[in-house]
């Protein structure tokens, strides 16, 4: 595998491949050496944890990182195009993680450089290094990525992390509930890949109707940058808040997930409990971009 642009070029056993490899870095049996690797950390859309967390994970296996943020500073204002860029900064760099607004521009980069490429979240498209992080969380949590019944809360429309998350939980027979507004549903191309694979699904828009048979409740903000209109958004922005009281009669394994950052859908009052885990959710993040990277860098032989 060059790339990683989607949890649709991933099967079950490169998934668990990823997982295996976070797992024994974490663990410290596998030590990667990257000191005479470089990644080019390309972002053209606000991040902390994603830009953070690779960072991270390169410097923690020996590595170094060029950062671009934005286009103001660059050629690209004075009309260079992306492709240019790109093929300019894979003569400095083995390796790039890129982040944009536009859906297709990673697969786009994966076609004009030859080093690999990372889908670090293009529009409302696809998130996979989160939904690998999210799946490692998960097995970490449920000692399993088998069987589980996943709620999925909020703005499932736009919502490029719960996109890439349940493609790839679908090769794991679970049980999804999306809960959403009406008109932030999930997508209809995912809903008939679940139908297409027999996985069972319903949608609702109650967060707490079925709260107490999830193994795992995924929560994501409505994401205001994705509204046209700053009327609709404001219709809907606090559509779920989730309260402690919410979880007085939920499942001793039940974790609350969110890939962050949070506004107000959770309350702050669950951080302190047992079910909260979306910190270690995000520390997850950086042993799995170490996966990551040590695969695509070819650093796990």
């Amino acid at each position: 595998m060059k790339d990683l642009i989607s949890m649709r070029d991933l099967d079950r056993d490169q998934i668990l491949h990823f997982m295996d490899i976070a797992a024994q870095i974490e663990q410290g049996d596998l030590i990667p050496d990257m000191k005479h690797k470089l990644a080019a950390l390309l972002f053209f859309e606000p991040s902390t944890r994603t830009h953070f967390s690779f960072a991270t994970a390169m410097k923690k296996l020996g590595g170094q990182t060029i950062t671009m943020r934005g286009t103001a500073s660059t050629s690209v204002q004075k009309g260079e195009t992306f492709a240019d860029t790109l093929k300019t900064v894979a003569q400095y760099a083995d390796i790039i993680v890129m982040r944009t607004a536009v859906e297709g521009s990673a697969r786009y980069a994966s076609e004009v450089v030859d080093i690999p490429v990372v889908n670090a979240g293009d529009g409302a498209n696809q998130h996979p290094t989160q939904a690998l992080l999210d799946l490692y969380s998960i097995m970490k949590t449920q000692g399993t990525l088998e069987n589980l019944t996943i709620g999925v809360v909020g703005d499932l429309k736009f919502g490029r992390t719960v996109h890439s998350l349940v493609q790839a939980m679908s090769d794991f027979t679970p049980r999804f509930y999306f809960i959403s507004p009406s008109h932030l549903r999930m997508p209809s191309y995912i809903l008939e890949d679940l139908k297409a694979k027999k996985v069972w699904y319903k949608e609702i828009s109650d967060a707490e109707e079925h709260i107490n048979d999830l193994d795992i409740m995924y929560v994501t903000r409505i994401q205001k940058e994705r509204f046209t209109d700053p009327e609709e958004y404001e219709k809907v922005k606090n559509a779920y808040i989730i309260t402690r009281d919410m979880l007085s009669g939920v499942k001793d394994n039940f974790r609350l997930m969110h890939p962050l950052p949070r506004v107000n859908e959770i309350s702050t009052d669950i951080d302190s409990t047992e079910y909260a885990y979306y910190f270690q959710q995000a520390k997850n993040g950086v042993y799995m971009r170490q996966a990551i990277l040590t695969l695509l860098l070819g650093g796990e032989k």
